[in-house]
């Protein structure tokens, strides 16, 4: 399971350290692509097929399915593992994502997040332990 909180700072040529304790579980290649709330999803070559499963489901006739398929492909690349532990975030997502330099890679169980570090402060300062306990229930939790 992905899971942790790691702080790391993009290159000038856009590359970033993957987490030492978060590489094998993502493997040597995996998926990067645009995430939701202003950050970047990264899934294992596993992760991907599964989800890329579940976009493959939705119906062509819905145009909320076919926008959300549109978002999630349209940007996603395969990512490689250098030697050096790092890997390259294409402009397109860095841009996307506003990754400039200093940025935060969280593990959220079946996938990274990616996220520019004040983004993800502030985010986390919105995140209301009081909120997420009253919808655990409604979750199932």
């Amino acid at each position: 399971m992905l899971m942790g909180e790691f702080e790391h700072n993009l290159d000038t040529k856009g590359r970033i350290s993957m987490p030492a304790k978060l590489r094998k579980d993502m493997g040597e290649i995996f998926v990067l692509t645009k995430g939701l709330d202003g950050c970047l999803f990264a899934f294992s070559k596993e992760e991907w097929l599964n989800f890329e499963t579940k976009l493959k489901a939705l119906p062509l006739s819905d145009k909320n399915a076919r926008n959300f398929v549109r978002f999630f492909l349209s940007g996603a690349t395969e990512c490689e593992i250098d030697k050096q532990g790092r890997f390259l975030i294409p402009g397109n997502l860095r841009i996307a994502a506003k990754l400039e330099k200093e940025a935060v890679i969280i593990g959220v169980g079946t996938r990274l997040e990616i996220w520019d570090k004040a983004l993800w402060e502030k985010k986390d300062e919105e995140i209301s332990a009081d909120e997420i306990a009253e919808n655990m229930t409604m979750l199932g939790i």
